[in-house]
């Protein structure tokens, strides 16, 4: 079957190391789902992968991506949960939580294997396309804004570094469910992007905020940080998933235990988070934004270069 892949390492230049060709068919596993992939999303994951980061030379040549929509054998439309490990069901009782791509084959192939319960009906309304971009930017988002926020109508959020999937997907779903959304951005161009997708306020990085809000949502670490602390409310709190300017941040601790702010980690979200954005998309008419759509076959490094929102096709 034709696939994506790591083939080597290259920390410098990422793309160096992607190859498109033929690769062994999916091996038959107890309680797991061969899947005919319809669609598949890029993510800066993919990129991590092929500058080595989660991957053991010994496991190359690893096919890339870990979203996906498509079909099992029985024909029914389904989305791929690429978490495997989480909640044990398809591996042993003490494996690790890991995405598709690290230790098991990713979706960025004609089939990917799956464990059967990480499969969610796609909702009769979604398209392949559409449903492919959410099991990790979207899900993220999701998980950040309603379950480690605990974000209600009316609340506000501030969203840092608009412009990448992770912000504009919670951009869109907090608009949708009635947030005041704020978000940062040094460019003028995203910034009035991000009120176009319904941000109530858009400001220059590091600038003042209308008002302090409730929660915080923080993927850019170090050139951030110091803000996030400053512009969340007494008692709210800043939710991180990831620190793409460095992880070691000034901690601020005395602002922090002084307002009693809280820290809460996400990475993606469990299944039934999945199943529920996927509910939520369908039945609030919101859709992912897709910057283009690529074939598997061919223009995959211009489809890695072009966006994050960009999406494979079979």
């Amino acid at each position: 079957m034709l696939a994506a892949t790591v083939a080597r390492f290259s920390p410098d230049s990422p793309l160096d190391g992607l190859e498109v060709g033929d690769r062994p068919e999916p091996q038959a596993r107890e309680h797991w789902t061969t899947i005919e992939v319809r669609a598949a999303t890029l993510n800066h994951h993919d990129l991590w992968s092929l500058r080595g980061v989660g991957l053991r030379a010994e496991q190359l040549p690893m096919i890339l991506g870990t979203d996906a929509a498509g079909t099992t054998p029985d024909g029914t439309q389904v989305l791929v949960h690429g978490v495997v490990g989480g909640d044990g069901h398809g591996v042993g009782p003490n494996e690790r939580r890991t995405l598709l791509s690290e230790k098991y084959p990713g979706t960025l192939a004609e089939r990917v294997a799956v464990p059967t319960h990480n499969l969610v009906p796609i909702p009769d309304d979604l398209s392949f396309e559409d449903a492919a971009c959410l099991p990790t930017a979207w899900l993220t988002a999701y998980r950040m804004l309603f379950g480690a926020a605990g974000l209600a109508p009316g609340d506000r959020v501030l969203v840092q570094g608009a412009g990448g999937g992770l912000a504009t997907a919670a951009i869109v779903l907090g608009a949708a469910a009635g947030l005041e959304v704020t978000v940062t951005s040094r460019s003028a161009e995203r910034r009035e992007r991000a009120r176009e997708l319904g941000a109530s306020h858009a400001v220059e990085t590091g600038g003042r905020l209308p008002d302090r809000v409730d929660a915080v949502l923080e993927s850019v670490g170090q050139a951030t940080w110091a803000h996030s602390v400053r512009s969340v409310r007494p008692g709210g709190t800043i939710v991180v998933c990831g620190a793409t300017t460095g992880d070691a941040p000034p901690a601020d601790l005395t602002r922090i235990f002084f307002n009693e702010i809280r820290v809460q980690g996400v990475t993606m979200g469990t299944r039934d988070d999945l199943a529920a954005l996927a509910r939520f998309v369908a039945r609030t008419g919101v859709r992912p934004v897709i910057d283009s759509e690529v074939p598997l076959a061919r223009r995959i490094p211009s489809a890695f270069r072009s966006a994050p929102h960009c999406r494979c096709r079979r």
